[in-house]
């Protein structure tokens, strides 16, 4: 089944910093708001929170956020040059919460890898309903 036409596509650019996941988090309020977005605002700037802290904190590189907006929802995208592929850990005292979250509030949620193995990075996506 082919995805409607977005109605509108943005992409940030982030810097190899703690400060980019609050950067994150604020464009795509800011963006969502602006374009009358009709889904529930707080549930894509977590998942746009803690898909940022991931790239951050297990990739490589500065992360690029991708949100594209169609009339049934939106799909989130954090691109990262790592090679460490995203695994759902169990919840604990030190982690592993993150991507139970994103599964939650997304309708669907994974990652493509940008080198078919060979290393030039991936992307980790979650598509929510607006």
């Amino acid at each position: 089944m082919e995805s409607p036409a977005p109605a509108f596509e943005a992409e940030l650019d982030l810097a190899e910093s703690g400060a980019s996941t609050a950067r994150a988090r604020a464009f795509a309020r800011q963006l969502l708001l602006r374009h009358g977005y009709r889904g529930l605002v707080d549930d894509v700037v977590l998942v746009v929170s803690e898909l940022v802290a991931n790239a951050l904190r297990h990739g490589r590189g500065a992360p690029r956020l991708r949100l594209s907006v169609t009339a049934v929802g939106v799909r989130v995208e954090v691109a990262d040059s790592g090679r460490e592929l995203p695994v759902s850990l169990p919840p604990g005292p030190h982690g592993g919460r993150g991507l139970h979250m994103v599964e939650r509030l997304g309708r669907r949620w994974g990652f493509e890898d940008m080198g078919q193995g060979k290393g030039q990075g991936k992307v980790v996506w979650c598509e929510l309903r607006a």
